[in-house]
């Protein structure tokens, strides 16, 4: 089976094409999620901006929720489609059984915790006595639904590695559909508000969970899931949390700048800056998931290769991801420029916020062309089982950089120094993985010798376990 593997056979850029659009397409759908739920809360009658607050408080915790599902999905997806190019199956069973099992009991432990400091949470993320009750009413209903969303979340990188990747995308839709159709029923036909809201992510998020067990419990899958590889090995859990680790660390740094932003946009802005930037940070999630996509596509195809030994197809991989990460987030920047005011009303329409939206959005996405390069670049590391080196790079745009320059800048330039906190981390981060992007592809050329030959030694790549 690992032989026929088209990842270390078909053409490199039909493989992209193959694995990346789905994803792509998927994490889009998925980041619907959240920002569906913004656009019906800010336009609800009674609810608006003081809902879109109370969800934009909420955001940083289901940033927590992700990146479980982030440490164990893709760390262990890592690892699996490593030991596939090694042609050792077996472990790869061993990675998604363990994967499996890490997110079920990390998804439950999420919902016992959530509910007992749902509050002082809430508190410590920045909810004003204003925003609380909302925030209150959408968290309490999301952490009843922790097990599901870590558990989809996490999974997905297993049927794209299972050589599924239509089926992953297919999975995201589904639960996104559900989202969308269930939204206007609960908030508006049953006037159940905030908690319509959080009710309809969490009923979508169980339906996809389902239906991905479904696949790998079936004879469909390549690899089942089976529960003499469920049973965790610490040597195991460790290897997926050590590559899964610059994605975990990249989402819950993204957690604690969400809320660092939200208790200083609050002290500088009130309540209105907090819902600003909430619509800002939705914009965001659209423009830059097709990155993470495009990330995920390019993963199994870069670890398999590396794990196989062929590196002149990593580096023709990672060359094409680069280059159309680019191209998408010039796309956006380009969007953001021209048409602000449209992208901010589609949220909500209040004459104030739309205009603190507007000018928030022009200054946040300043270099936003260089967000897709820095994000694969540190992912190469990653793929390539260089987890620490992907650690630092992943660090320093979020929290080494922007949450300093964010309370740095705000001191001295007050409300508008935070929204130009961002730029200067792009830029300066963009060029720190530059430099460590040239001299890693560099290392890889020089070790590769004739890298596409079959008779290579069988030089171990990744640690054993």
């Amino acid at each position: 089976m690992t032989a026929a593997n088209p990842l270390g056979t078909e053409k490199v850029s039909s493989l992209l094409a193959r694995f990346s659009i789905p994803a792509i397409i998927g994490m889009v759908v998925n980041a619907l999620y959240n920002v569906v739920d913004r656009i019906y809360i800010g336009n609800a009658p009674g609810i608006g901006a003081n809902g879109l607050a109370g969800i934009t408080i909420g955001f940083p915790i289901m940033i927590i929720l992700l990146s479980i599902g982030i440490l164990f999905g893709t760390g262990g997806a890592t690892l699996f489609s490593m030991k596939l190019g090694e042609k050792k199956p077996e472990e790869a069973d061993q990675a998604l059984g363990n994967a499996f099992s890490m997110l079920l009991i990390s998804g439950a432990a999420f919902l016992v915790l959530g509910q007992i400091f749902l509050d002082p949470l809430l508190r410590l993320f920045g909810a004003s006595d204003t925003v609380l009750p909302y925030s209150t009413e959408y968290m309490r209903i999301i952490f009843f639904g922790a097990i599901f969303q870590v558990t989809s979340m996490g999974m997905n990188n297993f049927l794209r590695a299972d050589g599924q990747p239509k089926l992953a995308m297919l999975t995201m839709f589904m639960g996104a559909g559900v989202n969308i159709v269930l939204d206007p029923i609960f908030i508006y036909v049953f006037d159940m508000g905030m908690a319509g809201a959080a009710l309809a992510t969490i009923i979508s998020q169980a339906i996809s969970m389902i239906w991905i067990l479904s696949y790998f419990l079936s004879s469909r899958a390549n690899h089942r899931l089976r529960l003499r590889y469920m049973v965790l090995r610490s040597k195991v859990i460790m290897r997926i949390g050590s590559l899964g680790m610059p994605g975990f660390l990249m989402q819950l740094s993204n957690s604690m700048l969400n809320a660092v932003l939200n208790k200083t946009l609050f002290m500088y802005g009130g309540d209105l800056a907090v819902s600003g930037m909430g619509i800002v940070n939705s914009i965001q999630t659209i423009l830059l998931m097709p990155i993470t996509g495009l990330m995920q596509g390019v993963q199994p195809i870069i670890s398999f290769n590396y794990g196989a030994r062929k590196y002149s197809r990593v580096k023709t991989a990672e060359r094409l991801a680069m280059t159309v990460a680019t191209i998408i987030v010039a796309a956006g920047w380009i969007t953001t420029r021209v048409f602000p005011e449209q992208l901010v009303s589609l949220f909500n329409r209040e004459p104030e916020l739309l205009r603190f939206g507007s000018y928030a959005l022009r200054a946040w996405f300043l270099c936003l062309p260089v967000i897709g390069f820095q994000i694969l670049g540190a992912n190469f590391f990653q793929a390539t089982g260089r987890s620490r080196m992907a650690m630092v790079l992943t660090l320093t745009r979020q929290v080494i950089l922007l949450i300093p320059s964010i309370l740095i800048f705000s001191r001295i330039w007050g409300l508008n120094g935070i929204l130009h906190a961002a730029p200067f981390a792009d830029a300066v981060s963009a060029l720190v993985t530059g430099i460590a992007f040239f001299f890693g592809i560099r290392k890889l050329s020089d070790n590769a010798g004739d890298q596409d030959d079959p008779v290579l030694p069988a030089e171990p790549v990744t640690e054993q376990y």
